[in-house]
């Protein structure tokens, strides 16, 4: 009868052990399985969100030359008229993260800067120049960078950029829906994202 008892409990302990090990490789393969898919999803997320906007602007560019002791003035002067396309862009390949498996844990350690880019389009009209004071390469080149900088206070001052960030946000959404229903954190600057409502105060 101690033998059958002894056996008994000896096949219970290695039913045990084996249910044990059998457990914790499904938990492990789980886990992986889990991971390359977040991971998988991080790299669909990762790439170029652009919004665009166009702008439009007309002015005068004069410049004025005195010469032979100041006793006469050379001008010269254009009517321009620009019509520029801008674009704000996040470039999501330039996303850090870690995927902590461990922690069952998705860390966003950087979020890329917006990139403005304006690619203006201009054109000149009503051109008056001086034999002495001929436009040159150098005054197309100052007339682009004023024309450049013009638009980028506009864009600053405009929603262009807030639309790009929220769509930087919608995408980055997608990583926390899918962290949140396999059971998974997602964490950026040490602070556990707890609701969509987080996600939207990223970076401001």
């Amino acid at each position: 009868m101690n033998r059958f008892a002894l056996g008994f409990v000896a096949a219970l302990l290695v039913l045990g052990g084996v249910w044990f090990f059998v457990d914790k490789k499904e938990d492990k393969e789980e886990i992986k399985a889990d991971s390359a898919l977040i991971q998988q999803q991080i790299l669909n997320v990762g790439k170029l969100i652009v919004t665009e906007g166009y702008y439009s602007q007309v002015f005068t560019f004069k410049n004025s030359q005195n010469l032979f002791m100041n006793l006469f003035s050379s001008d010269k002067k254009a009517l321009v008229v620009v019509n520029a396309k801008a674009t704000v862009e996040y470039d999501l390949r330039k996303l850090e993260t870690e995927v902590d498996e461990a922690n069952k844990m998705v860390i966003l350690k950087t979020i890329p800067e917006p990139v403005v880019n304006v690619y203006p389009e201009i054109e000149y009209y009503d051109v008056t120049q001086d034999y002495f004071n001929k436009f040159e390469a150098k005054d197309y080149n100052k007339i682009k960078t004023s024309v450049t900088s013009r638009i980028r206070e506009k864009i600053e001052a405009s929603g262009l950029k807030d639309d790009a960030r929220e769509r930087l946000m919608s995408e980055l959404l997608n990583i926390y829906v899918l962290t949140k229903s396999m059971g998974w954190t997602l964490q950026y600057n040490e602070n556990v994202i707890e609701s969509p409502e987080q996600m939207q105060e990223l970076k401001r």
